[in-house]
């Protein structure tokens, strides 16, 4: 579903798996996220790189359904209502 919403939707999901078990005991838990920390932290920092804002009419209304594309990337998103 991940492709299906990046290329349907605004929605750019990820699934990320840490380890070659999909679903590990619980008791191992804390030992893959120590393993996985600072990486994963450093991961999700990533969210704070590249453009956001909000697409405004001359009186400050948001626009909705706005197009938005970005030289050298195909694959356009629209706003929001």
């Amino acid at each position: 579903i991940n492709d299906f919403s990046y290329l349907h939707t605004n929605c750019f999901e990820l699934s990320i798996y840490v380890g070659c078990d999909k679903y590990p005991h619980e008791s191992e838990l804390p030992e893959e996220w120590e393993n996985n920390r600072e990486s994963l932290i450093v991961f999700m920092e990533q969210v704070h790189r590249g453009i956001k804002g909000v697409v405004r009419d001359v009186h400050g209304k948001g626009i909705p359904n706005a197009v938005i594309s970005v030289e050298g990337v195909n694959h356009d998103i629209r706003t929001g209502k």
